[in-house]
This record gives structure tokens, sequence and C-alpha cells, in this order.
């Protein structure tokens, strides 16, 4: 099947399921999937963002405002970092999963709906995402996959669409800037955030900080490494970093690499 083909499965997916929430992030997958049932005819769907020390601020508000722009219905719930995440252990990923959707499910019963989407797409089905175990045992339904959906697929579609998400890069959450077995608080993570968006600013989009204590490791795209340590912008970066608090700054000459802090890609 071509994209428009999956797009119309997809369609008849949602429709068959007649109401339900869809726990959305902010990111391209989640708000696609938004917009295109918020367009099923006699469709009830409401989104739910949970909010957490350790996402971007930026999804939040991203979030916010598409669901402003189409009329969606939107709760948004406060969820404090779990306990099981306490030292970031290598099963983060899923033990967040299961905490989250959990918050997610009890919303939705609150508030009639007894199916919960997410945004899974059909590349994630192929790569190593734990969280997937716990979608999987909640009983999470992800249409994106169901549909055989493609992240490059679901671009094409949202920019057809006119979704300003159709070009965001992916994001991770604010954890995996950090080692297994650290023990985060609210505070490192807001200063991981800021260090992050500030190299965001000068132009490095989908740059990682990866934090070592005092030290912040910086994964950039290999085709911008050598912008990065020209003089006048590495001043940039390096000025930009230490007043987020941190006292040295490096620069992976590897690049980018998701997972690069996991255990098992080590």
């Amino acid at each position: 099947m071509d994209s428009r083909e999956k797009l119309d499965k997809l369609r008849l997916l949602i429709a068959e399921s007649g109401a339900a929430v869809i726990a959305l992030s902010g990111g391209t997958d989640s708000t696609f999937l938004a917009s295109v049932a918020a367009a099923v005819p006699g469709f009830r769907v409401m989104a739910l963002t949970v909010s957490t020390p350790y996402m971007f601020d930026g999804e939040l508000r991203d979030a916010a405002l598409f669901c402003q722009s189409r009329s969606i219905e939107q709760r948004e719930i406060s969820v404090a970092i779990p306990s099981s995440l306490g030292d970031n252990p290598p099963e983060r990923c899923y033990l967040c999963k299961s905490e989250l959707m959990r918050a997610i499910m009890a919303a939705a019963a609150e508030s009639g709906f007894d199916t919960v989407f997410d945004g899974t797409n059909a590349d994630d089905l192929h790569e190593h995402r734990p969280g997937m175990r716990a979608l999987k045992e909640l009983g999470i339904r992800s249409p994106l996959a169901e549909a055989g959906l493609t992240k490059s697929e679901i671009r094409e579609l949202a920019r057809d669409a006119g979704l300003e998400v159709s070009e965001k890069p992916s994001n991770t959450c604010l954890l995996t800037r950090f080692p297994h077995g650290t023990r985060i608080t609210a505070g490192d993570l807001r200063r991981a955030q800021e260090a992050e968006m500030s190299i965001a600013a000068l132009g490095f989009t989908g740059a990682r900080v990866r934090i070592h204590g005092e030290l912040v490791r910086i994964e950039c795209r290999r085709e911008e490494l050598a912008r990065m340590t020209e003089e006048e912008t590495r001043q940039k970066v390096t000025a930009a970093i230490r007043k987020s608090g941190y006292r040295y700054v490096t620069v992976d000459l590897e690049g980018y690499r998701s997972g690069s802090m996991d255990i098992n890609k080590e």
C-alpha cells in the first residue's frame, strides 16, 4: 500500500473505535494522529498530555497550541518523577511508559473513554523500544503502526495536511541525557534542558547534550561537526553550556546517535 491507502486504513481503524483518548506528546506522530482522528465524522476524541519534570516545556506548549487550533478537547495531567526511575535504571523506558500510560488510562476512564491511542509508528516496531512492552501489557492501541505508516510517510502526509510539526525533529525525554544509575533531580533536568535549548538556538537542530557530572558531551549531526568547532561558534557554545552551570564542554566526534547512553548500546 502507498501512504494514501494507509491513510484510508488509518481513518477506518479510528472510525471503528468510535471514541478514544490520544496520548499527545506534541511530536509529529501523535499530533498527526490527533489531526486525523479529529476529522473522522462521528468520532469522539480527547487529547491527553502528561507533564513531567523530564519532558521538554516546548512539547507541552506545542501540544496545547495544536489542540486549540483544531478545537480538540485536551487535558493535561502532571506526574512527578516516579520512584522507580529514581536512579535512571536501564529499564527506564519500560517503567516510565508503564507509569505514564496508567495515569493516562485513569484520566481517560474518568472522562468516559475505554480506549487509548498512542503515536507509535510502523518503524518503531523494528527498533529497540523497551516501552513497547508496556503498551502491549496495558492494551494501548497504536493506529499508526496498525495502518503500517512509517515515519517518512507520516511526515509526508503531515506536510500535505499543513501541519507545522511535519519537519519537527524526533525527541526523547531528558532522562536519556544522563547515564543509567545516575540519581537525577528536577534541577538536573532543568539544567540539561536549558543547555540543549541553548545549542538549538545556535542552529544545531536535533543536537543532544549528554551529561556526565560537570561535563557536557555534545552530540550533533555529523554534517554539522565542522561548524560546531569553528572558533566563533565554539566560543558561543562553550559560553552557553557554562551559563547552564556546567564546567566542561566536549564535542563527540561520532556525532548524534540514538540511544548512545543505553547500556545495551555502549
